[in-house]
């Protein structure tokens, strides 16, 4: 409590030191701000930053001032869905005066409060939009409900010398029953997508090591053809070797023994 008296103090001496300098005449004004002059209740001016006389003799005085800074105001705003969801919908509009005189006056005369103005326009547009579109597809549509929202403050705090910079939708909140059924929806999308992801693997599996039995099936019966296929060439060839050998036997037997022709000789040999 102590350590706040010193600033509440000083604060209150800079007050009444600009109330001073005004009074005398004197007005300095900060760079994120403009000043309005009226003389005897009417507007004169506006002050820009730095420092500006004022004539009090001749009923000039400073009426008040506007920041040019860029302001953000949060608006929460709980409405409900076409498939009858409750939601809560926050909204940041992101706003500034504009600079030059006639916008600087339509904000010091024409509007009292800004951000009540802006938050009733913004509660209007999401409470005229979102009932026409399911929970679903809020989450999908929000680039929407922000550009609606800009355009209808853009259009309505322009008359006021405001410009609208932003309006992000920042966040998309169900009531906590909704959240957790959501949840388990999700939660059964991933089972199932995970179930159908494993059976696929199992086809794919199960298809190439049939295609793999096939494989070697082909490559066995391939050996087993060949492997015959050689034992019969070397049985042929063992048999055309008994046959060239008894051909030899048979010509030697009638060279050597005469009077004894081929049949006779083969008989003699297969006795």
């Amino acid at each position: 409590r102590g350590s706040a008296c010193p600033d509440t103090s000083v604060r209150s001496l800079n007050r009444l030191s600009t109330t001073a300098m005004e009074a005398c005449g004197c007005v300095i004004t900060s760079q994120d701000e403009r000043k309005v002059v009226e003389r005897c209740g009417k507007f004169e001016d506006v002050l820009d930053a730095g420092f500006s006389c004022v004539l009090p003799c001749l009923c000039q005085f400073v009426k008040g001032a506007i920041s040019t800074r860029i302001q953000m105001l949060e608006i929460n705003a709980d409405t409900k869905t076409k498939d009858n969801v409750f939601v809560g919908i926050k909204v940041a509009v992101q706003y500034q005066v504009n600079g030059d005189s006639q916008s600087i006056q339509d904000a010091m005369y024409k509007l009292t409060n800004p951000r009540a103005q802006i938050e009733s326009y913004v509660l209007d547009v999401v409470r005229s939009s979102v009932p026409k579109i399911d929970l679903d597809n809020v989450f999908l549509e929000k680039e929407e409900i922000a550009a609606s929202i800009k355009e209808m403050l853009g259009e309505t705090m322009g008359r006021f010398g405001y410009s609208i910079l932003a309006t992000p939708v920042t966040d998309i909140e169900p009531n906590m029953e909704v959240k957790r059924a959501m949840n388990e929806i999700n939660k059964a999308k991933r089972l199932r997508q995970a179930a159908v992801d494993e059976g696929e693997a199992i086809k794919i599996r199960s298809i190439k090591e049939a295609e793999a039995e096939a494989a070697r099936t082909e490559i066995q019966a391939k050996a087993d053809a060949e492997a015959k296929f050689m034992q019969g060439q070397g049985i042929a060839r063992q048999r055309q070797a008994i046959v060239s050998g008894l051909r030899d036997s048979v010509n030697c037997f009638k060279a050597d023994v005469a009077g004894v022709d081929s049949k006779q000789g083969m008989d003699l040999l297969l006795v």
